[in-house]
């Protein structure tokens, strides 16, 4: 009897899943027929501007509480934007609750940078927190809701065991059908791995020179948490994590703060002194938060979808980019992301690093912060930051690792396995 319910129960299950993928669909093919009339309500939007970046050395800052590193890369950005006052601010960040203990970071932060008294948001989107964090501000200013707000993303990951910090990155994933049966993270990547591997050739060297192309850009950023460089042979003899994955394919584990300043064009130019920066496109999406409830282990369907909607309100494409940030937790992410991005043909990601196409020099830098690989992934930090990255290079302060002429460069922020990804296109002038 007791078999015969546990069997009825799955078959109740399957059968709210199907319905549930139904019901998705047709919510895709909504808002698609509807994105029209969205994309025309932008003309009442204002144009908006990044005025100020802020970030601190990322790595293990075990001298520093949390507020302390926030408040550090906010005051940092606050002053690079030489503004006297904010309106708003969002802070991302994934789950201090099981870092550090603290949750209410709107309060927390803003008492703490001294603007008690502003609205102030904290936002969680798993590994996305920063970039969902980004496109909210843009909103309230692009709405006209508020001129002058800050964005900021924060996370302490490493006063706690590695156990700890295991436990905390899984509630990312699907707590009943993945963690309940012991897959991680880096398992789950290293099935997407397998899958590319099989599907479309892609070598375990294609992997290793990922990492190497990141850390050689790392090697130039003096805020990256690792700022030296790798040979394919150290990758693949560093310690097997999940097969094919070794921990040099894996980002680490990070604390670390950044933080951006928005406001209407119009503003920025009367008060700013800078070379002026845009957010002309952004886009969201989701995706179902397992695996293995996907048709490709190998596409990242929200990707594909944010970056679509980012590309159309931004009137550009793929090709007209001069660099991307891209949310390469593990090597094998970065190569799915491009793919997903339109930056490479389906499939032909992993020959991208190998070719140098996504080198210093190369046709389409990716990562020229060292990534998520060599800069480091203080999880909610990470889109604000491949926003500053952004920032820096079109306005000509990326140092030696500057992409000569950048004028147009994309971020990519995803969480867990891609259930969720924010996407945003900068432009110069």
């Amino acid at each position: 009897m007791r078999s015969e319910l546990q069997e009825s129960d799955k078959g109740d299950s399957h059968r709210r899943h199907q319905r549930g993928r139904l019901k998705r669909k047709r919510c895709i093919e909504a808002f698609e027929k509807n994105y029209e009339a969205i994309l025309s309500r932008e003309e009442s939007m204002r144009d908006v501007a990044v005025i100020g970046v802020g970030m601190n050395r990322w790595g293990e800052l075990w001298e520093k509480s949390m507020r302390d590193i926030f408040v550090e890369a906010a005051l940092a950005a606050i002053d690079d934007a030489g503004v006297d006052h904010i309106e708003s601010m969002y802070v991302g960040c994934m789950t201090s609750g099981l870092f550090v203990g603290q949750e209410h970071l709107g309060s927390l932060m803003a008492d703490y940078l001294g603007v008690a008294s502003i609205p102030a948001t904290r936002v969680e989107s798993a590994c996305a927190s920063g970039g969902v964090a980004l496109r909210l501000g843009f909103l309230e200013v692009a709405s006209g809701m508020s001129d002058i707000v800050l964005v900021g993303g924060v996370e302490k990951m490493t006063d706690v065991s590695g156990g700890e910090a295991t436990y905390a990155l899984s509630t990312a994933a699907d707590q009943e059908y993945e963690d309940y049966q012991g897959i991680t993270f880096p398992g789950l990547y290293a099935m997407m791995a397998h899958r590319h591997m099989y599907d479309y050739g892609t070598t375990r060297e294609q992997l290793a020179q990922v990492a190497v192309k990141n850390h050689q850009h790392g090697s130039m950023n003096p805020l990256a948490q690792y700022p030296f460089k790798v040979t394919v042979e150290a990758v693949l003899n560093s310690v097997l994590v999940a097969d094919p994955l070794r921990i040099l394919d894996c980002s680490p584990i990070t604390d670390g703060a950044a933080a951006v300043i928005l406001c209407p064009v119009e503003m920025a130019r009367k008060m700013s002194t800078k070379p002026m920066v845009q957010i002309i496109g952004s886009g969201q999406a989701t995706d179902t938060i397992a695996l293995h409830s996907r048709k490709d282990l190998t596409w990242l369907s929200a990707t594909a979808m944010a970056s679509e909607r980012a590309f159309q309100m931004a009137g550009v494409g793929p090709s007209d980019l001069q660099l991307a940030e891209v949310h390469d937790c593990f090597t094998i992410a970065e190569i799915c992301v491009i793919e997903a991005l339109g930056l490479v043909e389906k499939g032909q990601g992993g020959k991208a690093a190998e070719s140098g196409l996504t080198a210093l020099g190369g046709k389409i830098p990716v990562n020229t912060s060292g990534g998520l690989k060599a800069k480091g992934h203080p999880v909610g930090a990470t889109g604000v930051a491949q926003a500053i990255e952004i920032v820096k290079q079109l306005r000509g302060d990326a140092g030696e690792r500057q992409v000569e002429g950048a004028r147009l460069g994309l971020s990519q922020n995803m969480g867990g396995t891609g259930g969720s990804t924010a996407v945003h296109i900068f432009r110069r002038g």
